[in-house]
């Protein structure tokens, strides 16, 4: 216990969000190791009121420490400066560079770059959050972006998107096999990560990608990792995918991973005391609470896989948050004074209703049995966690709560209901509430994202499955297994909004992408209708730091 209480301790002390000042922010760069590149491009995330997190990595021509400095500016030439200073890092933080410049105006567009050695990062766009009334926010979020599996297209459609006030990736930003795909993209070292060596150049090979770049040099980023970032189907105190003593302690693969994560990712941490903590809020005004939440690592007890049922299920003091975490879920819900709540979080929180499922069968696949292997590692394996949180909905009168979710591959949208399968509800989902007698109300809604590129379910399985729950599980208003894309979300006062676009293909680079679907609930109703098009595109987007060196491609 004290070795781990140690390590993480010293996880704390590295990942922090700003660095060791230089010698005086008026003190020109040096090459203190040589010539170095930024081969790894710029980001930013963590945004608030007067702040945001700023991102790079230098690679120094030989080892020794670096000295770093960043520039912020108004303008996208780098010329009305409102910061600039130096910085240091060095092997132990695996060069990487985190800074946190404050004292910046809210709701408004900053672009930055890092100069080291002689070299210049790219100029990266960054936006702080607002504060009082806002009339509208678009978002995009999406999650599980597997490297050899596909081209990041994804990405890049997202980065062509000048009017996003925010991107959240909410899980699997890395995978940690060892596995080969297509030409050119099989995993570094062609080995499972397994060591903190390890996770540090997985993370640096993603950071190569050139759709991932322009993402995160033209957005701010708000983020949480799934299980994959450290390995499949983990846990508190274990994974499916972890071999004690094979692969040496659970305590300390956990703790690299999360190390490379706070590192390589811009985001700050919510609490020095506690470095394992990614749970935290970000405030956009009057009109979005959004709440991150850590279903993964943080409180989770161990899955029950396939589901058994019966009193082990239904403990009513199983864990998926933790109760740290759960307290503080409960009391940043009920104290929101926003219009609209957002949980960012991996795992669905709809239920999928499978013992009437009808025994589909696909290319030899019993689809019944390939999703309830997945149901026992979203809520539904931890259903007295999910009737916790319905709870405080209840007890604080929580109105226009929108679940956002990742981690199964496929797109959703749901209402949420404590029990979708109770006879009122059902009949409420199947025919509507012509009278308006709000005998059933759900407590939220939920949009889940497809992946950027991980494989989801076989061809054909969409209209088969739409079908099911149509009859089964009405409360499942949107369903698409097989595509690849990202949600975006509009918000105003009066609705929220969420679109599925999806690309083409992810076999070929700079796919165009396609609107799949919308729903959209408006406020106090808590019910998903569908929207016959996508929403315009806000006015007045700031310009993207490379004006356009990276084109815009048509939408369909």
């Amino acid at each position: 216990m004290m070795r781990r209480r140690r390590f993480l301790q010293g996880l704390g002390g590295l990942s922090g969000a700003a660095l060791l000042p230089g010698c005086g922010s008026s003190d020109p760069v040096e090459d203190a190791a040589g010539k170095v590149r930024f081969d790894h491009g710029v980001a930013s995330g963590d945004p608030l009121q007067d702040r945001v997190i700023l991102w790079t990595r230098v690679t120094p021509e030989r080892d020794g420490p670096v000295r770093v400095r960043y520039l912020v500016a108004r303008d996208p030439e780098m010329k009305d400066l409102v910061a600039s200073e130096t910085v240091m890092t060095d092997r132990a933080r695996d060069y990487t560079v985190k800074v946190d410049p404050a004292g910046l105006a809210a709701g408004m567009h900053y672009w930055y770059r890092f100069e080291a050695g002689g070299a210049v990062s790219p100029v990266g766009r960054t936006k702080t959050l607002p504060v009082g009334a806002v009339d509208r926010l678009r978002f995009a979020f999406t999650s599980c972006s597997n490297y050899p599996a596909g081209y990041f297209g994804v990405y890049g459609r997202i980065a062509e998107r000048l009017d996003l006030d925010a991107v959240f990736h909410l899980g699997d930003y890395i995978y940690e096999s060892g596995s080969t795909g297509l030409d050119g993209r099989d995993h570094s070292n062609g080995r499972e990560m397994v060591t903190l060596d390890d996770y540090r150049d997985r993370h640096a090979q993603y950071r190569t990608d050139p759709d991932l770049q322009a993402m995160t040099r033209q957005h701010p980023m708000i983020v949480v990792w799934d299980d994959h970032e450290s390995t499949n189907d983990s846990y508190r105190d274990g994974a499916q995918n972890h071999t004690e003593g094979d692969e040496g302690a659970w305590e300390f693969r956990k703790a690299a991973s999360i190390m490379a994560y706070f590192e390589w990712l811009p985001i700050r941490m919510a609490d020095p005391e506690d470095p394992q903590r990614i749970w935290r809020q970000f405030v956009f005004g009057d009109l979005v609470d959004l709440i991150m939440l850590d279903t993964r690592l943080y409180g989770r007890e161990e899955p029950l896989g396939i589901l058994p049922g019966g009193p082990e299920l239904n403990d009513p003091a199983r864990q998926l948050l933790g109760l740290r975490q759960e307290n503080w879920l409960v009391e940043r819900l009920t104290a929101s004074s926003a219009k609209w709540k957002l949980l960012g979080q991996q795992v669905m929180f709809g239920q999928l209703r499978l013992a009437s499922l009808p025994d589909l069968s696909l290319l030899g696949l019993t689809l019944a049995e390939e999703l309830l292997a997945l149901n026992g590692d979203q809520w539904d394996g931890y259903p007295a966690a999910r009737d916790r949180v319905f709870d405080a909905v209840e007890r604080g009168s929580v109105e226009n709560l929108v679940v956002l979710t990742g981690d199964i591959h496929s797109s959703w949208g749901n209402e949420l209901y404590r029990d979708p399968g109770e006879l009122l509800t059902l009949l409420d989902n199947i025919v509507g509430d012509p009278l308006d007698l709000g005998l059933i109300k759900a407590h939220g809604v939920e949009f889940v994202s497809p992946s950027v590129t991980s494989s989801g379910l076989p061809a054909g399985t969409t209209p088969l499955l739409r079908t099911a729950f149509g009859l089964i599980d009405p409360h499942i208003k949107y369903f698409d297994g097989e595509r690849h894309g990202y949600v975006l979300l509009d918000i105003t006062p009066e609705r929220t909004q969420g679109e599925w676009w999806y690309v083409d293909t992810i076999l070929q680079k700079d796919s165009p992408e396609r609107f799949g679907a919308a729903l959209y609930t408006r406020s106090g109703e808590n019910r998903l209708r569908s929207a016959a098009e996508p929403s315009t595109p806000a006015e007045a987007a700031a310009p993207a730091p490379w004006g356009m060196a990276y084109p815009i491609q048509a939408r369909t």
